[in-house]
């Protein structure tokens, strides 16, 4: 019996032994399981802050910039007003995706009361496209200010929605966007100053519009009137994204183009290109244009003509009224020239004002060449061949200077040479050369204004030199430039060189007086003011023929016996009321003369009742 039992007590011993051994392994393999699912988490966590710290983040840049774009120059008269600025241009640009459907009529109304578009013109915008829209390109600054506030508005009241970008997965708002889009060449006065002024044409950089001169003022001085450099501000942002200025920020200041101011007035410039207008029509011209220029520095006051433009609006039929006619068109002078002939003939001693010259009766033959005058002569003083501007007189004169002293002295008074350095695209003309000019019939022609070209402004320097004894003038349009801080920089005075002796110079002007009271310059007569001219009369040439057309001149002076001292040249080309300058050209000096007295800038020598006044009443 005791053995039985140890039997069966020994052999339970390996049963009892087996629980825990089996326990322990399971147990082992839960934590070893446990561990291993600890350590993937583990590297997938690092995998996870590896690929974060790799990969580009979209996060808000601790740096931020702006950049002002520098303007054009403005062209100021000399009394001050802005003949041409530059407006800048802003558009308008909102991302419809953004826009919250059921805010959009709030969103077209508030837009068309700011911008000023019709809400019809709106809404055809916004359904053109669904994404970036551009609303409008030419909002002006003020319009830009106000939608700028309206933007800020509409961000408030949560016009536009908050999404989600599929690329970034970050939650983003883009509402109204106001841009600097370019900008506008702006001429305040119309077709004022027009052609001297020139146009520009657009250009684009980065989307940028900018303008350039393509003629007159605005192409001579692009270099000066162009922006000399943009502005920058670069630094750390705050919270609100504004730059902090400190030592690390860095800053480019904006300069714009230089203004430049002009010699000419506009009061007096407005009155001169109105009396041309009527004038055109009375006389039914092609055109008519003036030069008027201060006799002591050549400073010019008014340079106008009857054929301008709308430098912003210009159509196909401006194309010819684009050009500088003062400048730009070159044509026979005609009988004006005869006091520059005469002037030389006294220079080389060769006349005397008061030697008799035979008019045979109006007409007279050279070589193959028979020259006629208008009026018929016997005979006349050597002077009144200039008041009575007499063809046959004046080539019989001029046949003792020879082909050498001639040409010298037409170089001498500047013919075929630039008039003024401020004026651009000049036809210089030409002068017949030594040679051609010792042949007899070459130099009579050409001592009245035949076979030479000259313009304008070219005569109207020549004619300076009657009135500023024997020293010829440049005629000036620029009188300075100032920078955006109003520093003045006034342009050099131009050298006045000794063209004829003063004594020359002195004789020429009382015979251009006299030609005004008693010759051809009659209808200038002007009480009070000394006034002194020569009328010209040329035909035209086309195709290489002269046909029944004319040009007409007069070139003279006007002064005041208060020193007030101007040279003027007027030229109306193929006038149909008469040929004679006496009755085209003569007519719109004395008017250009009369506004000059009204304006002040000649005071006629009368003398004037002074004020009487009666119980305090003038």
């Amino acid at each position: 019996m005791l053995i039985k039992k140890s039997a069966e007590h020994n052999s339970s011993l390996p049963s009892s032994y087996s629980m825990p051994t089996l326990q322990q392994q399971n147990k082992s393999k839960k934590i070893i399981f446990l561990y291993i699912l600890i350590l993937f988490a583990f590297i997938v966590f690092l995998s996870v802050m590896l690929a974060t710290v790799l990969k580009a983040r979209h996060m808000p840049s601790l740096y931020a910039k702006e950049s002002s774009r520098a303007q054009r120059g403005n062209i100021i008269s000399s009394d001050g007003f802005h003949i041409a600025s530059t407006k800048k241009l802003y558009k308008a640009v909102v991302n419809t995706r953004y826009i919250d459907p059921q805010k959009k009529e709030l969103f077209i109304e508030l837009f068309s009361i700011y911008s000023g578009m019709s809400p019809k013109d709106i809404k055809k915008r916004l359904a053109k496209r669904r994404g970036v829209v551009v609303l409008s390109y030419n909002l002006s600054q003020i319009q830009a200010q106000y939608l700028k506030k309206l933007s800020y508005e509409l961000r408030r009241f949560k016009v536009f929605l908050s999404l989600k970008n599929p690329r970034t997965g970050l939650r983003s708002v883009h509402g109204l966007s106001i841009l600097e889009s370019g900008e506008s060449r702006e001429y305040p006065y119309g077709k004022l100053l027009t052609p001297i002024i020139g146009y520009p044409h657009k250009l684009e950089d980065d989307g940028y519009t900018f303008v350039k001169g393509v003629k007159g003022l605005e192409k001579r001085y692009d270099d000066e009137l162009s922006p000399r450099q943009n502005g920058l501000l670069r630094g750390k942002r705050d919270v609100n994204s504004y730059i902090i200025l400190n030592k690390e920020s860095f800053y480019k200041r904006k300069i714009n183009g230089l203004d430049i101011k002009l010699t000419i007035p506009l009061s007096f410039q407005i009155r001169i290109e109105k009396m041309l207008e009527s004038m055109k029509k009375e006389l039914r011209a092609k055109e008519i244009m003036i030069a008027i220029m201060n006799a002591h520095d050549g400073k010019v006051y008014a340079l106008a003509s009857s054929n301008r433009y709308y430098p912003k609006n210009i159509k196909r039929s401006d194309y010819p009224s684009l050009n500088s006619g003062m400048i730009e068109y070159s044509f026979e002078p005609g009988s004006v020239l005869k006091p520059v002939t005469f002037a030389l003939l006294l220079e080389h001693h060769l006349v005397n004002p008061y030697d008799l010259v035979n008019g045979h009766n109006g007409r007279f033959k050279i070589g193959r060449k028979v020259i006629t005058d208008e009026h018929k002569f016997d005979w006349l003083s050597a002077e009144d061949v200039i008041v009575h501007s007499s063809n046959v007189g004046i080539a019989q004169l001029a046949q003792k200077l020879s082909g050498y002293e001639f040409y010298e002295g037409l170089q001498r008074f500047a013919f075929a040479s630039k008039s003024t350095p401020d004026l651009i695209y000049e036809k210089k003309g030409s002068i017949p050369s030594a040679k051609r000019l010792e042949n007899e019939i070459y130099k009579a022609t050409c001592a009245y204004g035949y076979g030479i070209r000259a313009n304008l402004m070219q005569l109207l320097r020549a004619y300076s030199v009657f009135n500023n004894n024997g020293k010829m003038l440049t005629p000036k349009i620029v009188n300075s430039f100032i920078d955006e801080y109003g520093q003045e920089s006034f342009t050099p005075e131009f050298e006045q060189p000794q063209i004829i002796k003063s004594s020359t110079a002195a004789r020429m002007k009382k015979i251009l007086i006299k030609t005004v009271n008693k010759g051809t310059g009659k209808k200038a007569i002007t009480p009070g003011i000394e006034v002194g001219g020569k009328t010209g009369t040329a035909h035209i040439v086309e195709k290489g023929k002269y046909v029944r057309k004319y040009n007409t001149a007069f070139m003279g002076f006007a002064n005041d016996y208060s020193g007030h001292d101007y040279t003027i040249g007027v030229i109306v080309i193929q006038p149909k009321k008469s040929q004679f300058a006496s009755q085209t050209a003569v007519p719109v000096f004395k008017k250009a003369v009369d506004i000059m007295i009204e304006e002040g800038y000649l005071e006629p020598d009368v003398i004037k009742q002074p004020r009487t006044s009666y119980n305090g009443l003038h």
